[in-house]
């Protein structure tokens, strides 16, 4: 499988890597991660079973469209594809370092930056893609509430009642979903899709975010998640504010995005996931 890689990273950077070193990595609960070294060089690479090299592409897709928005740093990407029974992606390795006041606040400015790119009319992705290893659906459409109400929180619905989960009726949630957005129509911002603080690192105060799941949707969905598993620090919202304030509503939808969230959770890892997921739709629907 090394052998393989090696050979990818060599015919695409033209070069004559050789590995040298190898360390697994702790984290991911979805793809094994190694940081790769040799020759003077070093790569981050993730690796998983052949069949989901479809999580590898639409990953790099939203990779890409990161990096060309030029607002926010994100790991370049090398090459990816198969091995006789393996699937890899091949990132720059980035030195984390530990947090900083100023990184965080740098991120926030950026991550403004990015959002204010208002280029989009319409919400969704070119492709569809995977919230872990969740596939995520991103039809284009033309209303915010129809969108989010269909594609994000009845998708994960109907997928959970496939395995035996039931929160009620789906069609009823999902009509009740689209009410309380049906007056609001933000502009579509290209998002992270997965912004918790798992997914962000700092080489010295530079900031860079990583495991995107990219759409085309309202910016405040990104800012919900982000307070939902380990909130970010309060210099983060307040510099974000000061560039782009925030809505006075987006309290009462903050947890409506969040659902989207704690319904995968529930759907990829059981357990506590759903009852927080029941709880919420009653504290929201009820």
């Amino acid at each position: 499988m090394w052998q393989a890689i090696t050979e990818h990273i060599n015919s695409e950077l033209e070069c004559d890597f050789q590995l040298e070193h190898k360390q697994q990595l702790a984290g991911g609960s979805i793809n094994l991660a190694w940081h790769i070294k040799g020759m003077g060089q070093q790569f981050f690479v993730k690796i998983n079973q052949r069949e989901q090299v479809e999580q590898f592409e639409t990953e790099v897709l939203s990779l890409q469209a990161l990096q060309q928005a030029h607002c926010i740093r994100v790991p370049q990407v090398i090459c990816h594809g198969q091995t006789l029974d393996k699937a890899f992606l091949v990132l720059e390795y980035l030195p984390f370092a530990g947090e900083t006041v100023a990184g965080w606040r740098n991120l926030a400015q950026q991550l403004a930056l990015l959002h204010k790119q208002h280029e989009q009319a319409m919400y969704g992705f070119d492709w569809d893609n995977m919230l872990g290893s969740t596939v995520q659906p991103n039809k284009w459409q033309s209303n915010w509430s129809s969108f989010f109400s269909e594609q994000r929180i009845g998708w994960l619905l109907q997928l959970l009642l496939e395995q035996g989960f039931g929160f009620g009726n789906i069609d009823q949630l999902v009509e009740q979903c689209r009410q309380r957005l049906q007056h609001y129509q933000p502009p579509p911002s290209l998002l992270h899709g997965d912004l918790w603080r798992g997914n962000v690192g700092f080489v010295a105060d530079s900031p860079a975010i990583f495991d995107p799941a990219c759409y085309y949707g309202d910016r405040e969905a990104d800012l919900a998640y982000s307070t939902l598993f380990g909130r970010f620090p309060e210099a983060f919202y307040q510099a974000y504010k000061e560039l782009y304030p925030l809505d006075k509503a987006y309290s009462e939808r903050k947890d409506l995005y969040n659902l989207y969230h704690v319904l995968n959770h529930a759907y990829l890892f059981r357990g506590a996931y759903l009852v927080q997921a029941q709880e919420l739709i009653k504290q929201l629907f009820h």
